[in-house]
C-alpha cells in the first residue's frame, strides 16, 4: 500500500495498530524495508515486519492503546521525507501478565516516493518522552 503523502503515515500506522492489523502496518513499508520495533526486534523486509508485529500485537501490545501526539515531517530531498511522530501507549502487558502502565514512544520513519505513492524504507519505534 502506498500513501498519497508522507503526512498520511502516522495516522495510517495508528489506525492499523488500533485494529491489531500487522499486515496493514507492514503494507506501509517497501518490500525491502527495515523496522526496529518498540521491543527492540529488528525486522528486515515486509514479510518479516508483518510476522514480528503480529507476535508483538498478540503479546505485549494485545491490549495496548496508541494515542497520537505531536508529529513533524521534514523533506530530505525530492522524493524523500522523514516523519517523526509521538505516541502514548497504555495497556501494555508486562512479562508477568500485569498492566505495565503508560509509556511515551516516538516513531521515526524515512519514506521515499515511488510509483503510486510513498512507502517507508526504514523506521524505528522507540520509547521516548
Amino acid at each position: 500500500m502506498s500513501l498519497a503523502s508522507p503526512d498520511d503515515f502516522a495516522r495510517a500506522f495508528a489506525d492499523a495498530w488500533g485494529t491489531r492489523d500487522a499486515r496493514a502496518i507492514a503494507a506501509l513499508f517497501a518490500e525491502d524495508a527495515d523496522f526496529l520495533t518498540l521491543t527492540g526486534a529488528w525486522a528486515e523486509g515486509r514479510d518479516a515486519i508483518a510476522e514480528t508485529l503480529s507476535g508483538e500485537l498478540l503479546g505485549a501490545f494485545a491490549r495496548a492503546r496508541l494515542v497520537t501526539g505531536r508529529g513533524k515531517r521534514r523533506s530530505l530531498a525530492a522524493g524523500a521525507a522523514q516523519v517523526m511522530q509521538r505516541y502514548v501507549l497504555s495497556g501494555i502487558v508486562g512479562a508477568d501478565g500485569r498492566d505495565a502502565g503508560r509509556i511515551g514512544a516516538i516513531l521515526f520513519a524515512t519514506l521515499i516516493e515511488c510509483d503510486g505513492g510513498w512507502q517507508v524504507v526504514a523506521a524505528q519505534f522507540a520509547a521516548g518522552t
